[in-house]
């Protein structure tokens, strides 16, 4: 398969949603103007078993070189998974079991395919990469160690923040960028996409490329979903949308956030053209309220992450459920023939995933039955023939029956 050249295709993949492209913009744009096929990566570490909204640039960024012919590879993270990034955390992650992270990882391709295609003439490979880091002996691990020093890792921002604060810094979080970096080197690659948070794992790759292969790898970062307090949206930091989130859930979480976040969402998630997103921008500022325009965004994103059927019922409860206060009609039902505990009817009807999330709920008050807030986590249930509502905060319903 021939790679497309097509100069506005080319602008748009260096330029949308990218915040640094390592050694220079002009490298990249040269080997891809010249028609030369590059090997492409993005890899996530599976700390979860969904993939989130976040993730979602930078597989439209993969989809793009995919489309322009380019093979592209989703890594994976199998080893370093289990290890976990020490990237912007002040402590250091909890280690995973190698069956914890493939358990992770098993509905990983199906949501990615949401958006880059894994059949066809230039579908997208997966590889996991405890293929090449679970087999490495020590020697090997001597020999990657050799190529940076201490004080590099130690100049780490996360690092430096730990140092001063008294924090641990275990050698294993040292580690992670040479793992990383053997990635690129183990699949040969010419470009690796990530977030901007990436920035000193994706060069430690280019760093190992050079020094082991004689070859420059590029690095292409992109632009991160972050809040008004610039915190972003992650597994770890919490605010995040998954992937998995049913639609109705995914409308619900986009009407909620911060009118911030309009602009980059649509920038960083939808197709939208600048053009237009500088448009509502000017809009807003003129006048227009901004939750019209959130309406606008969450449809669209329902939309492509499931389709507008689903959008449009999802729209359809969102006021339901918040502009008109009103209970769905298509809720599910649980069977309470006889009396039970509030904490066992929580969990049972699904609303909850364990007791001790229900007691926070009811804590919370964000448990109501009929429209009364729970306030005691002894209270007994039964159902009737009508149907009792259950609620557990804004979108989550449940109609209990004998």
């Amino acid at each position: 398969m021939a790679t497309n050249t097509d100069p506005q295709k080319i602008e748009h993949l260096l330029t949308r949603g990218v915040d640094t492209i390592y050694p220079s913009r002009e490298m990249l744009e040269a080997r891809l103007k010249k028609g030369e096929k590059l090997r492409i990566y993005v890899g996530f570490d599976p700390t979860a078993p969904f993939l989130h909204i976040g993730h979602a640039l930078q597989l439209k960024k993969l989809k793009e070189f995919q489309d322009l012919g380019h093979e592209v590879i989703w890594l994976i993270g199998s080893f370093t998974g289990m290890i976990g990034d020490p990237t912007d955390k002040g402590s250091a992650r909890q280690q995973l079991t190698k069956k914890q992270v493939l358990e992770n990882a098993a509905t990983y391709k199906k949501q990615g395919s949401k958006i880059v295609p894994f059949a066809g003439k230039n579908g997208a490979k997966i590889k996991f990469n405890d293929k090449w880091l679970g087999k490495m002996s020590f020697s090997d691990v001597v020999e990657l160690a050799s190529h940076f020093t201490v004080q590099q890792m130690s100049e780490r921002d996360m690092f430096e923040r730990r140092l001063k604060e008294g924090k641990p810094i275990y050698l294993h979080e040292f580690m992670y960028p040479l793992m990383q970096g053997y990635d690129s080197v183990a699949m040969d690659v010419d470009v690796e996409i990530g977030g901007s948070d990436q920035t000193f794992n994706m060069l430690a790759g280019r760093t190992l490329m050079k020094a082991m292969k004689g070859k420059e790898k590029i690095v292409l970062t992109l632009k991160l979903l972050t809040n008004d307090e610039g915190k972003k949206m992650s597994k770890s930091e919490g605010g995040f949308i998954a992937l998995t989130d049913a639609p109705e859930e995914m409308y619900g979480k986009l009407m909620a956030m911060d009118d911030s976040m309009i602009l980059p969402y649509f920038e960083l998630v939808t197709d939208v053209p600048m053009d237009e997103i500088n448009g509502k921008k000017l809009a807003m500022e003129q006048g227009v309220n901004p939750r019209d325009v959130k309406a606008e965004l969450a449809y669209m994103v329902v939309a492509q992450f499931y389709d507008e059927m689903a959008a449009d019922a999802a729209a359809e409860h969102f006021k339901t459920v918040f502009q008109k206060g009103e209970v769905p009609e298509d809720i599910a039902t649980f069977a309470v023939a006889q009396e039970m505990n509030i904490l066992d009817v929580l969990v049972g009807s699904g609303l909850v995933s364990s007791k001790s999330e229900a007691r926070r709920q009811i804590e919370q008050k964000a448990v109501k039955l009929d429209g009364t807030v729970v306030t005691g986590v002894d209270m007994m249930v039964v159902g009737s023939d009508e149907g009792l509502v259950l609620q557990k905060g804004k979108r989550h319903f449940v109609r209990l029956v004998r």
